[in-house]
């Protein structure tokens, strides 16, 4: 089992908790390279292919398969019926409070009559450390609604929730979101028969994350046929990666660690997945 590094103790005095967001995914998105993308957010790639960050770089950036202007786009279906589609994008680098941050953007729209999901999701990402710096959410699920913005300060060790005031301490200086946890996995080795212990989400009580690396399978989805690592996440909060959910997400075994299916089990809706079926390449960034 490995335990990634940072803080193993809990802080004390946390404020008050709130579950984590109902959403329908957790985790969710890589691009297959198909096409190249335009540049995003008005960077134009140099000679090399790369677009430059912003001058206040204090570190090595951290070593990604993804870069500003990927995109991916999913067919949502329930059991054998297309049912909806997701999208989710590194949109471009921006500062956050004067750090420069991947900003993504994921977007769910699915289900049936009187059973429909429509979930909107991004984070911002510090380019050096992948920590979240800011998380906003707009969940519209059935029986569910809720709009949170948090602003996260990996070195003071707490986060603000905007919307409601609250304000909590975190047992990590390396925090991620939903969202950010897709990218940071994608960085692991994911031997088969590994069990990955993540204590990084950044609200406190719904750590660790468990990715259990399961095996590997070789797969066909509407963007093509795909040698995959199928990997279990574990999230302690509702949503496709809840405990007892059974998700399944399969990444390209590669170097891209490409998202290109995902399933599971969801209250009411029952059994959804998430197939990839057309996407582009991001441009990496540099010094």
């Amino acid at each position: 089992m490995r335990r990634a590094s940072g803080w193993t103790q809990r802080a004390g005095g946390a404020g008050r908790r709130r579950p984590a967001s109902a959403a329908l995914a957790a985790l969710a998105g890589a691009a297959l390279l198909t096409a190249g993308p335009e540049p995003a957010g008005g960077q134009t790639p140099d000679a090399r292919g790369s677009v430059p960050v912003p001058e206040r770089v204090r570190s090595p950036l951290a070593p990604v398969p993804f870069g500003p202007g990927e995109q991916a786009e999913y067919e949502v279906t329930l059991g054998p019926f297309s049912v909806g589609g997701a999208i989710m994008q590194v949109v471009t680098v921006e500062p956050v409070r004067s750090r420069p941050s991947y900003h993504i953007s994921w977007r769910i729209e699915a289900g049936i009559p009187l059973a429909r999901v429509d979930d909107h999701f991004e984070s911002w990402v510090d380019v050096e450390t992948l920590a979240t710096l800011r998380s906003l959410k707009k969940v519209r699920e059935v029986g569910y609604s809720a709009d949170r913005h948090y602003e996260i300060y990996p070195e003071a060790g707490y986060w603000d929730r905007l919307d409601t005031g609250e304000s909590e301490k975190m047992i990590t200086a390396l925090p991620l979101d939903d969202v950010s946890f897709v990218y940071y996995a994608r960085s692991l080795p994911l031997e088969v028969g590994e069990t990955y212990t993540l204590d990084r989400y950044f609200i406190a009580d719904r750590n660790p994350v468990i990715l259990e690396v399961l095996r590997k399978e070789t797969i066909e989805v509407p963007a093509g046929t795909f040698e995959t690592i199928v990997v279990r996440p574990i999230i302690k909060a509702r949503g496709l990666f809840g405990e007892g959910g059974e998700a399944e997400i399969y990444l390209t075994d590669d170097d891209r660690r490409l998202l290109v299916r995902l399933s599971s089990r969801v209250p009411v809706l029952g059994s959804l997945s998430l197939h990839l079926r057309s996407a582009r390449e991001g441009v990496p960034i540099r010094r």
